[in-house]
């Protein structure tokens, strides 16, 4: 896509946050800290738009002093610029326990986020307890994560990402960070034509095709690769800095 950046008007810059914004130590580098205080300075607002939950999102909104909304679990939950939670698209609890089922079938390692808290390869014993956003599963083996793959595409109740090559991550259907960006923009009263969006893995895939400029990082996963408009350097590089001195600054 040939991009001119005196066409672009970006008022808004979403970032995912492990692989993207965050280095393989899960430190905001100063590259990045820096790029992101020039770019609210600008007055254009920057939100993260991560898989994580609000518990373990939150130190890294306070510490980069953002201004704005957030974006959690995949879309999950939006949060306001005061802490308010905006909305919430849960998963059906017996979807959950389908899964939870799947999992321990074919013995993989899961997680489980719920509004309280993330479950890691244990659950309440009370499913029906919780309030759940997201289920997760960590798969070493290639042929087993295929066939848990197949299964849960085959239900068709599902939006089904990853987060990393070894993972998959399952959301209500239709819910993902680019509908949460939607939301986020129009109480902004902008357009999505006006968000830049940076990520590496598939559930930063939706939020890339529809920002008018999606940016993919150097260590990003091919098929996001081919998805983004740029691709910039890697997390390890200050990538997201670097892209916001080439297309905002």
């Amino acid at each position: 896509m040939d991009l001119n950046r005196k066409e672009l008007d970006i008022k808004l810059i979403a970032l995912d946050m492990d692989g993207t914004l965050l280095n393989e130590h899960h430190e905001v580098t100063d590259e990045n800290r820096q790029a992101i205080k020039e770019t609210e300075k600008k007055g254009i607002k920057v939100v993260l738009s991560t898989g994580r939950s609000l518990k373990t999102a939150r130190d890294y909104v306070l510490s980069l002093e953002l201004s704005s909304y957030l974006v959690t679990v995949n879309g999950g939950e939006i949060w306001g610029p005061d802490g308010e939670l905006i909305e919430v698209n849960p998963v059906d609890t017996e979807h959950i326990q389908w899964m939870y089922e799947l999992s321990r079938k074919h013995r993989t390692g899961f997680w489980a986020t719920s509004s309280e808290d993330v479950w890691r390869n244990d659950m309440p014993e009370d499913l029906f307890s919780q309030k759940w956003l997201k289920f997760g599963f960590h798969i070493e083996e290639d042929e087993i994560r295929e066939s848990v793959l197949k299964e849960l595409k085959d239900k068709g109740l599902f939006e089904i990402s990853n987060s990393s090559l070894k993972n998959i991550e399952v959301n209500a259907l239709g819910i993902n960070k680019a509908k949460g960006l939607q939301k986020v923009s129009e109480l902004l009263g902008i357009s999505m034509e006006n968000v830049m969006a940076v990520g590496d893995s598939l559930n930063d895939i939706a939020m890339i095709t529809e920002a008018g400029l999606g940016i993919a990082m150097g260590n990003a996963q091919e098929i996001v690769k081919e998805a983004a408009d740029d691709i910039t350097a890697s997390n390890r590089e200050s990538g997201v800095a670097q892209s916001i001195r080439k297309w905002v600054l």
